[in-house]
C-alpha cells in the first residue's frame, strides 16, 4: 500500500500522520503520531486512524536532543515496526517567501531559498527545514514537498498586497504574505461541501490558536488576512504581540537599549495573552483564572478579533458567513460567544444551544448571516498537495 507521509515540525516538537493513498476513492488516514519533549523528556506516542494507541515510549533525553533526532526516531519506528516506506513526505513551511505560490518538490538549492526566510519566521521556518534536512541527507531520493502557510493568500490584490513603502523593498519581497494558509484553504474547502450555497460569497474564517489570525476569502479565494509580512501581526496570541506601532519597536531599540534579537524575541516570545496577563499563554489557563489580569487578556483577545472582523468586512464590502476554527475557535463556548457579541452590529446572533454542543452550525435563525464552526485539517491538505505534487489528485475522505 502506497502511503504519504506528512510532518510538522516546531520547536520541541515533530508532529506526523501518515495517510494510505486509496486510488479513486482517495487518501485515508492511517495513524497520527508525534515526538515531543524534544531535548529534556522525550517522548512518541502514535494513534491509529481510531485513535487506538499504537505506541508511546519514552527516550532518555540525550537520545533526541533536536528536531532532526526526533525525526530520524519516528522515521525509524515506522519503518521498522510499521513496515511504512512512504512514497514521499509532504512539511509544513510557513514561509514560502516571493518565491512560491504553490507547493514545490524539495532539493537543496529549495532549502537553501527557504532558509532566507528563517528571520520572517523564527518560531517555525528552522524548525520546519530540520526534518527536511534530515531526510535529504538520510534518504536523498524520497520526494519531499514543502506546503507553504503563505501560497493561499497569493490570490491577494495589490491593495492588500503592499505596505506604503518605497517600491523597491516591495520588490525585494516586503509585503504582506499572511499565513495559517493551509488552513484557510482547507477550510474553503470544506465549506464547498458543508455550505455550498455561501461558500463562493464573503467569508470571514477565524483561526484561533496559540497562533491566531483571520482572513477574508470571496468566492473561495483570500482576498484579505490579518498577518502580514511576518507571522507577528493582527490578533494577539500566545506569545506574540499582534499589531503593534513601529514606533514601539523604535523606543525598544533606541531608548531602552534592546538589541534586535532581544526585540525579536520579545515580541514573539513575552508578548500576547502571556505578556498582559503575566499568568500564561494557554487560553485554557486564563479561563479558568479569577485573576482581573487574565480576564483583561480575554477580553482583549475578543476586542481585536471584533475589530479585525470589522477590517475584513470592510474589505468584503459585506458579509456573508463567518467561521470559527482552530484550538480555541473549536473549543471555547466563551470565546465564540463574546465575539459573536462583537459582531452583533453585522447582525450576528447565536444560538446558545448549538454553541454549548459545538455544533457546525451555532447562529439563531434571526442571523443576518450563518456562524459555522469547521475543524481544521493542514496535515490533510498537506497530504493532497504532496500527492498532486507527484502528479495524482484524489481528494480527501
Amino acid at each position: 500500500m502506497d502511503t504519504i507521509l506528512v510532518v510538522n515540525a516546531g520547536s520541541s516538537s515533530v508532529k506526523f500522520q501518515v495517510f494510505s493513498v486509496e486510488g479513486a476513492s482517495g487518501l485515508g488516514r492511517q495513524m497520527k503520531g508525534q515526538v515531543d519533549g524534544i531535548g529534556h523528556q522525550p517522548r512518541l506516542r502514535v494513534s491509529d486512524a481510531r485513535g487506538v494507541s499504537l505506541v508511546d515510549r519514552t527516550y532518555p533525553a540525550e537520545t533526541i536532543s533536536d528536531v532532526a533526532a526526533g525525526m530520524n526516531i519516528a522515521g525509524e519506528w515506522l519503518r521498522e515496526e510499521q513496515a511504512i516506506s512512504p512514497i514521499a513526505v509532504g512539511h509544513r513551511v510557513v514561509h514560502g517567501g516571493p518565491d512560491y505560490s504553490g507547493p514545490v518538490l524539495i532539493d537543496h538549492d529549495v532549502v537553501t531559498r527557504l532558509a532566507q526566510f528563517a528571520s520572517l519566521a523564527p518560531l517555525h521556518q528552522p524548525h520546519n527545514l530540520a526534518p527536511i534536512r534530515s531526510i535529504l541527507n538520510n534518504f536523498p531520493n524520497m520526494p519531499q514537498v514543502a506546503c507553504f502557510d503563505t501560497a493561499f493568500h497569493r490570490t491577494h490584490g495589490p491593495l492588500a498586497d503592499h505596505y506604503a513603502i518605497p517600491d523597491d523593498l516591495y520588490k525585494l519581497g516586503i509585503r504582506r504574505y499572511g499565513f495559517h494558509g493551509l488552513s484557510y484553504e482547507y477550510i474553503a474547502n470544506r465549506l464547498a461541501e458543508a455550505a455550498p450555497e455561501i461558500s463562493h460569497g464573503r467569508v470571514i474564517i477565524a483561526h484561533l490558536g496559540n497562533g491566531a489570525s483571520m482572513c477574508a476569502l470571496r468566492d473561495g479565494l483570500s482576498c484579505e488576512s490579518t498577518m502580514g509580512f511576518t507571522a507577528l501581526d493582527g490578533l494577539p496570541m500566545g506569545t506574540r504581540s499582534g499589531q503593534i506601532d513601529p514606533g514601539v519597536v523604535l523606543y525598544l531599540l533606541n531608548e531602552r537599549g534592546m538589541s534586535g534579537p532581544d526585540v525579536q524575541k520579545f515580541l514573539y516570545n513575552e508578548c500576547g495573552l502571556k505578556g498582559l496577563s503575566g499568568i500564561s499563554s494557554d487560553m485554557r489557563d486564563l479561563e479558568s483564572n479569577p485573576d482581573p489580569r487574565a480576564a483583561l487578556a480575554i477580553e482583549y483577545f475578543i476586542y481585536r478579533i471584533g475589530l479585525n472582523a470589522g477590517m475584513l468586512a470592510a474589505a468584503l464590502q459585506g458579509l456573508d458567513a463567518f467561521v470559527f476554527t482552530a484550538g480555541i475557535g473549536e473549543n471555547s463556548v466563551r470565546i465564540r460567544s463574546k465575539v459573536v457579541e462583537r459582531l452583533s452590529w453585522l447582525g450576528a446572533k447565536l444560538d446558545p444551544e448549538r454553541n454549548e454542543r459545538h455544533a457546525q452550525c451555532i447562529s439563531s435563525a434571526a442571523s443576518r448571516f450563518p456562524i459555522y464552526i469547521i475543524p481544521t485539517d493542514e496535515e490533510a491538505m498537506i497530504a493532497q498537495h504532496t500527492l498532486a505534487t507527484l502528479g495524482n489528485t484524489p481528494e480527501m475522505n
